[in-house]
């Protein structure tokens, strides 16, 4: 049975109609025909609903011609994704009634003169007397938005809001977007800086490389709360955890892997950076010129040449397949269709591939698993998604819980152990070496391991 295409390519659409069983019967079997797939089927009171995917908007409009045929009039029909984002994800409410001259009088003028009296003169009370003690600004500049490019930051919105959402419901953080417009990197970190009063934590989002370092490195420099890039950070943290389990699926360990890195940009560096933290000793990175080196003609940036002299002991030259032959790890954050089989049949036995490129991995999972031991992407629809939502939530509920001022590379570590320890020893397997994103002991469980790595690390309100 094949499988349908994402929501990320495809159209989602929920067909209300008014019909007899066989009827009903009838628009299921043309849908299919047609090439659509039906996810759901329905009979609610008086009329039919059917929940159809298709590839795109085309591929949807001819379905409801089809549909249309059957039934000798239109259907009702509603873009399920659309309607999903209508109005927007969130909304903000509060915390105290005002029903009354007095409530109104508690809670704004005069009575609120009280707390802010207090905050000047202690600006850590702003923990405990503003939502400061459990918010987070989700921000970008929408020049980098998984999958879309640069977008810009009002189209980009969908996405904050989507992810500030995530944190409300997994993890009780209240997460504000906040999309700028704004592309000088030293403007920018002006703006988010004089922002962050009010906030207990930055999540950077799809702000393009070079730049993103450069925001991150200075922001964390100017502002006393921590500062967390999820492109890079969050992914760093899901493959390390991932990696974890499929070592111990394979019986290896990590300090003896060799692993090859493909997509050098801001989560490729990162994930980098993060496997030699965690004790991974040879870390080779690829990207479409072949195995990155310090010396390499277009290393002119300092970032790339630093990568360079921190990875490839080996010293290797070349291209993929240099990089890849007796490897035991490949974990691609490139571009779909990279990875040739032949190449994944040049790594050591029992080869792990993580192909993460959305929405079409570096090879086709299916394939890869016909010469892998284990096999991970980014998607939902195969096994082993690794899924950076399995991070942000936990990491910032924790960093709040322990009013944190930074986000340390043992801080990150204890994430990704936690989320590798939700998965028990006895369940790992190869289809099995990461938590389920929707698995709810996964937020407390990395919250938990954050607050308490982040002992030491409280500062002043920021």
């Amino acid at each position: 049975m094949n499988t349908p295409p994402p929501p990320s390519v495809s159209h989602t659409h929920l067909l209300r109609f008014t019909a007899d069983a066989g009827t009903a019967d009838a628009v299921a079997a043309a849908i299919g025909e047609g090439g659509g797939r039906v996810m759901a089927r329905s009979v609610q009171h008086d009329h039919h609903e059917v929940t159809v995917r298709a590839g795109d908007a085309d591929h949807a409009r001819t379905l409801a011609a089809r549909v249309a045929e059957v039934l000798g009039t239109e259907p009702a029909d509603v873009d399920v994704v659309m309607d999903r984002h209508h109005g927007g994800k969130l909304r903000v409410t509060s915390t105290s009634a005002v029903e009354t001259l007095e409530d109104l009088a508690y809670v704004y003028t005069p009575g609120v003169a009280r707390p802010c009296l207090e905050i000047a003169a202690d600006p850590a009370r702003a923990y405990d007397l503003t939502i400061k003690r459990n918010a987070v600004a989700v921000v970008s500049d929408g020049s980098a938005v998984l999958g879309l490019g640069d977008i810009g930051p009002l189209a980009a919105m969908p996405v904050m809001e989507g992810k500030a959402m995530l944190m409300r419901d997994l993890a009780g953080v209240d997460a504000y977007p906040i999309c700028l417009d704004e592309r000088d990197p030293d403007r920018l970190v002006d703006m988010i800086a004089a922002l962050s009063v009010g906030f207990g934590g930055i999540n950077l989002e799809d702000i393009s490389a070079p730049r993103c370092f450069e925001v991150e490195g200075k922001l964390r420099q100017r502002v006393g709360i921590p500062v967390f890039h999820d492109d890079q950070h969050g992914t760093a943290v899901v493959v390390l955890a991932a990696l974890i389990n499929a070592a111990a699926v394979v019986g290896k360990d990590l300090a003896g892997l060799h692993v090859v890195v493909q997509g050098i940009g801001a989560a490729g560096i990162a994930v980098a950076n993060l496997l030699m933290s965690a004790g991974v000793r040879d870390v080779i990175g690829v990207d479409r010129d072949g195995i990155v080196t310090a010396r390499r003609k277009d290393a002119r940036d300092p970032i790339f040449r630093r990568f360079g002299k921190q990875t490839n002991p080996r010293d290797l030259r070349g291209g993929q397949d240099v990089a890849l032959e007796g490897a035991d790890v490949f974990i691609g954050l490139s571009a779909g269709n990279t990875l040739p089989r032949e190449a994944v049949a040049s790594m050591a036995p029992d080869p792990i591939v993580f192909a993460m490129a959305n929405p079409t991995p570096e090879i086709d999972p299916d394939v890869a698993r016909e010469v892998a031991a284990v096999v991970a992407t980014g998607r939902s629809d195969h096994p082993n998604q690794i899924n950076n939502v399995l991070c942000f939530p936990g990491l910032f509920r924790g960093l709040l819980d322990a009013r944190a001022s930074a986000v340390t590379e043992e801080v990150k570590l204890a994430a990704a152990r936690a989320i590798a320890g939700m998965v028990h020893p006895d369940e790992r397997a190869a289809d099995h070496i990461i938590p389920s994103p929707l698995d709810r002991r996964v937020v407390p469980a990395v919250a938990a391991a954050v607050a308490a790595a982040s002992t030491g690390l409280q500062g002043a309100a920021g």
